[in-house]
């Protein structure tokens, strides 16, 4: 009974600028992996995908700032092997849909953390604690995600017509700024990424807890009426 009860396995239809295109993807092509490899290999594969990150930036920073580049490939890699992880055990199957939901959103915790530790090795003073309040503001996304699938049984990735994938794509950019314009560019204007970047995240969590909240309200006026 249990299992027939769990749905951290389904997600509420993603409504973001490239899902339905990611979502066709998918589809086409995940009949054509090998036989030997399982959907718990893609996702463990997001752990030398985050090494990679920190590497590459480090590297970046200290050497040529074309390592870079190998952190978008990281980037380009982990959405790969994640968008394909859990539909490899839905097609075949063969899923552990438990295992693969705590791992899974755990993992992607980790790399998107590491996506901003990489950028910490190029600032310094308050730049540096800037981006490590992005860490944080990433943490909170994920958080109110998690919390509020708990409270509505709804799991929920994508706010504000954006996703994990527009996500990536804008690390990418990101990255790229970084390779052509060199961190002094950034420099200049990692306060208003982070401000940015914070007033989405009070965006998302204000209209999350509205929303729970009228959910809140409809069983107020569904339950039955004290004598």
């Amino acid at each position: 009974m249990a299992d027939r009860n769990f749905t951290g396995d389904k997600k509420v239809p993603m409504k973001s600028l490239l899902a339905d295109l990611e979502k066709r993807f998918i589809m086409a092509n995940v009949g054509k992996f090998p036989k030997w490899i399982e959907g718990y290999h893609l996702t463990l594969l997001t752990i030398p995908w985050t090494i990679g990150l920190v590497v590459f930036g480090f590297l970046a920073s200290r050497g040529s700032i074309s390592w870079l580049w190998g952190s978008s490939l990281m980037l380009v890699l982990q959405w790969f092997t994640d968008s394909f992880d859990g539909a490899l055990g839905r097609t075949r199957n063969t899923g552990i849909p438990k295992w693969g939901f705590y791992m899974d959103h755990f993992l992607d915790y980790l790399f998107m953390s590491g996506v901003f530790i990489s950028w910490t090795f190029f600032f310094e003073g308050l730049n540096n604690l800037y981006v490590w309040f992005m860490v944080m503001a990433m943490g909170s996304l994920m958080v109110n995600s998690f919390l509020s699938f708990g409270a509505t049984g709804e799991f929920k990735i994508t706010y504000l017509r954006t996703g994990p994938t527009e996500m990536r794509l804008g690390f990418i950019a990101i990255n790229t700024f970084l390779i052509i314009f060199g961190s002094e560019f950034l420099d200049k204007i990692v306060l208003y990424v982070m401000l940015a970047f914070a007033a989405m995240v009070v965006i998302i969590i204000y209209r999350t807890q509205k929303y729970v909240w009228a959910k809140d309200m409809e069983d107020i006026k569904n339950r039955p009426k004290s004598q």
